[in-house]
């Protein structure tokens, strides 16, 4: 299989997300709009922090910095401001001029010139910007669907790994792209379902998913 390119002006991110992403990675001074999927959003933060960035999660006070550390994301380089109030954006603009990554969950609709000037000054920094919930001049859009959790046995136990679809939309191309992925699977880790058949030793079925596992070191 052919390995994806990863653009010069990129960050890495997850290698199961990566192959649906414009250019491989997070491409830098650009920004992206995620649909409601915390464990998304932590694995689209993942690789930049495991490869040394910095990242600041603006307005999301539900975000866990326990399930933040399982998935890889660098707690000492983690800055999060949970109430950033009305000032979301300034404090965005901010955060943007000394972290590589940046987070935000607008509360309201930014005015065109707001966002215009957001946009001027992530392409000046060089920094990612990862909004949950619509943007626009987005990069890419990732949202998921045909979501279906698993783990209960019998009645008892609990919920322990989720099949979902992931598509990402772009600007550049008419036609989504997607992907089924654990988020998260059995072992608690994000990783890409590979749907071709497994041959397994001494016979047995076949046409099954194979877990194909791309998770971040560390």
């Amino acid at each position: 299989m052919q390995g994806t390119k990863l653009d010069t002006r990129s960050l890495p991110t997850h290698p199961a997300i990566a192959s649906l992403l414009p250019g491989g990675g997070l491409k830098q001074g650009a920004a992206y709009s995620v649909e409601r999927s915390a464990t998304l959003l932590m694995a689209l933060l993942a690789g930049p922090s495991a490869a040394g960035s910095w990242c600041g999660v603006i307005g999301v006070p539900e975000f866990g910095v326990e399930a933040a550390a399982r998935h890889g994301i660098d707690l000492d380089r983690l800055v999060l401001v949970p109430h950033p109030g009305d000032q979301w954006l300034g404090v965005t603009a901010a955060i943007a001029d000394v972290l590589t990554v940046v987070v935000t969950r607008p509360p309201r609709q930014a005015s065109d010139s707001s966002i215009a000037r957001l946009a001027a000054r992530l392409r000046q920094r060089g920094a990612t910007l990862i909004v949950l919930g619509p943007w626009p001049q987005t990069e890419a859009m990732l949202s998921i669907s045909h979501s279906s959790w698993s783990g209960i046995g019998n009645g008892h136990g609990h919920l322990a790994a989720r099949e979902a679809t992931v598509t990402v939309s772009t600007r550049t191309s008419a036609r989504p792209r997607s992907a089924r992925l654990w988020l998260p699977g059995p072992t608690g880790q994000v990783s890409r379902i590979d749907t071709h058949p497994l041959a397994w030793q001494g016979g047995g079925p076949v046409g099954v998913p194979a877990l194909r596992q791309e998770v971040l070191a560390g």
